[in-house]
Protein backbone atom coordinates (compact mmCIF):
# COMPACT_ATOMS: atom_id res chain seq x y z
CA UNK A 1 0.00 0.00 0.00
CA UNK A 2 1.72 2.83 -0.62
CA UNK A 3 1.10 6.25 1.21
CA UNK A 4 -1.53 8.15 -1.55
CA UNK A 5 -4.25 5.04 -0.49
CA UNK A 6 -3.18 5.11 2.95
CA UNK A 7 -3.85 8.79 3.27
CA UNK A 8 -7.59 8.07 0.72
CA UNK A 9 -8.36 5.58 3.87
CA UNK A 10 -7.76 8.20 6.78
CA UNK A 11 -9.64 10.78 5.11
CA UNK A 12 -12.12 8.94 3.20
CA UNK A 13 -13.20 7.33 7.82
CA UNK A 14 -12.38 11.21 8.69
CA UNK A 15 -14.69 12.72 6.63
CA UNK A 16 -17.59 10.45 6.83
CA UNK A 17 -17.43 11.34 10.57
CA UNK A 18 -16.81 14.62 10.24
CA UNK A 19 -19.76 14.93 7.63
CA UNK A 20 -17.60 16.79 5.04
CA UNK A 21 -18.39 13.26 2.25
CA UNK A 22 -21.67 11.34 2.11
CA UNK A 23 -20.81 7.52 1.29
CA UNK A 24 -21.08 8.12 -3.00
CA UNK A 25 -18.39 10.67 -2.34
CA UNK A 26 -16.30 8.23 -0.08
CA UNK A 27 -16.91 4.93 -2.58
CA UNK A 28 -15.42 7.34 -5.34
CA UNK A 29 -12.40 8.37 -3.70
CA UNK A 30 -11.38 4.65 -2.49
CA UNK A 31 -12.65 3.36 -6.01
CA UNK A 32 -9.71 5.44 -7.53
CA UNK A 33 -7.43 4.97 -4.85
CA UNK A 34 -7.31 1.26 -5.76
CA UNK A 35 -9.32 0.09 -2.51
CA UNK A 36 -11.83 -3.18 -3.39
CA UNK A 37 -13.54 -2.54 -0.07
CA UNK A 38 -13.73 -1.91 3.16
CA UNK A 39 -15.24 -3.37 6.54
CA UNK A 40 -16.37 -1.77 9.63
CA UNK A 41 -16.08 -3.72 13.09
CA UNK A 42 -17.80 -2.39 15.63
CA UNK A 43 -17.10 -4.45 18.57
CA UNK A 44 -13.08 -3.89 17.83
CA UNK A 45 -14.06 -0.17 17.18
CA UNK A 46 -11.59 -0.40 14.01
CA UNK A 47 -12.64 -0.34 9.88
CA UNK A 48 -10.06 -1.72 7.73
CA UNK A 49 -9.40 -1.03 4.05
CA UNK A 50 -8.76 -3.86 1.35
CA UNK A 51 -6.29 -3.43 -1.91
CA UNK A 52 -6.78 -6.35 -4.29
CA UNK A 53 -3.38 -7.47 -3.77
CA UNK A 54 -3.98 -8.61 0.06
CA UNK A 55 -2.63 -5.68 1.26
CA UNK A 56 -4.75 -3.32 4.00
CA UNK A 57 -5.10 -0.76 6.78
CA UNK A 58 -6.88 -0.75 9.56
CA UNK A 59 -7.68 2.24 11.36
CA UNK A 60 -9.65 2.73 14.95
CA UNK A 61 -13.18 4.30 14.79
CA UNK A 62 -13.75 7.13 16.66
CA UNK A 63 -14.58 6.11 20.38
CA UNK A 64 -18.39 6.11 21.73
CA UNK A 65 -20.00 4.41 24.74
CA UNK A 66 -22.52 3.06 22.43
CA UNK A 67 -22.42 -1.23 22.49
CA UNK A 68 -23.87 -3.49 19.93
CA UNK A 69 -27.25 -4.59 20.55
CA UNK A 70 -27.62 -8.65 21.19
CA UNK A 71 -30.60 -8.91 18.84
CA UNK A 72 -29.97 -8.02 14.67
CA UNK A 73 -33.05 -6.14 14.21
CA UNK A 74 -32.98 -6.24 10.25
CA UNK A 75 -36.17 -4.06 9.21
CA UNK A 76 -34.21 -1.23 11.93
CA UNK A 77 -30.93 -1.28 10.33
CA UNK A 78 -32.95 -1.04 6.62
CA UNK A 79 -34.46 2.09 8.27
CA UNK A 80 -31.37 3.47 8.85
CA UNK A 81 -29.93 3.08 5.74
CA UNK A 82 -32.69 4.65 3.87
CA UNK A 83 -32.56 7.54 6.20
CA UNK A 84 -29.06 7.80 4.68
CA UNK A 85 -30.19 7.48 1.51
CA UNK A 86 -32.54 9.88 1.38
CA UNK A 87 -30.19 12.70 2.56
CA UNK A 88 -32.84 13.12 5.57
CA UNK A 89 -32.66 16.39 7.59
CA UNK A 90 -29.82 15.95 10.67
CA UNK A 91 -28.61 12.82 8.95
CA UNK A 92 -24.85 11.85 10.09
CA UNK A 93 -22.74 8.80 10.05
CA UNK A 94 -22.05 9.00 13.52
CA UNK A 95 -26.01 8.87 13.84
CA UNK A 96 -26.33 6.19 11.66
CA UNK A 97 -23.44 4.05 13.19
CA UNK A 98 -25.40 4.79 16.69
CA UNK A 99 -28.89 3.40 15.53
CA UNK A 100 -27.34 0.27 13.18
CA UNK A 101 -25.80 -0.71 17.01
CA UNK A 102 -28.97 -0.15 18.64
CA UNK A 103 -30.15 -2.01 16.15
CA UNK A 104 -28.07 -5.22 16.74
CA UNK A 105 -25.44 -4.27 14.29
CA UNK A 106 -21.86 -5.55 14.83
CA UNK A 107 -19.94 -4.22 11.51
CA UNK A 108 -20.60 -4.21 7.70
CA UNK A 109 -18.75 -5.62 4.93
CA UNK A 110 -18.46 -3.22 1.57
CA UNK A 111 -17.76 -4.64 -1.50
CA UNK A 112 -17.70 -2.34 -4.24
CA UNK A 113 -17.44 -4.93 -7.51
CA UNK A 114 -20.41 -6.69 -5.83
CA UNK A 115 -22.18 -3.20 -4.62
CA UNK A 116 -22.92 -3.83 -2.15
CA UNK A 117 -22.69 -3.92 2.13
CA UNK A 118 -23.37 -6.70 3.82
CA UNK A 119 -24.60 -5.82 7.25
CA UNK A 120 -23.97 -8.62 10.64
CA UNK A 121 -25.19 -9.08 13.76
CA UNK A 122 -23.77 -11.21 16.92
CA UNK A 123 -25.49 -14.02 15.79
CA UNK A 124 -24.40 -13.78 11.92
CA UNK A 125 -28.16 -12.48 10.89
CA UNK A 126 -27.54 -10.50 7.78
CA UNK A 127 -28.54 -7.85 6.07
CA UNK A 128 -27.79 -7.04 2.05
CA UNK A 129 -28.28 -3.90 0.88
CA UNK A 130 -26.89 -2.70 -3.26
CA UNK A 131 -25.58 0.23 -4.03
CA UNK A 132 -28.25 2.69 -5.26
CA UNK A 133 -28.06 3.43 -8.77
CA UNK A 134 -26.22 6.59 -7.70
CA UNK A 135 -23.16 4.88 -6.23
Amino acid sequence: MNEQQATTAKASLAAAYDATMDFPAVVGALVAAGFEGYTVDYRREACAYYLPNGDSIELPLPPDDETVAAEFLGEAVKAAILEAQSGAAGYTYKGFCEKVKAAGCAGYIVSFSGRRVVYFGRTAATHVEHFPNAV
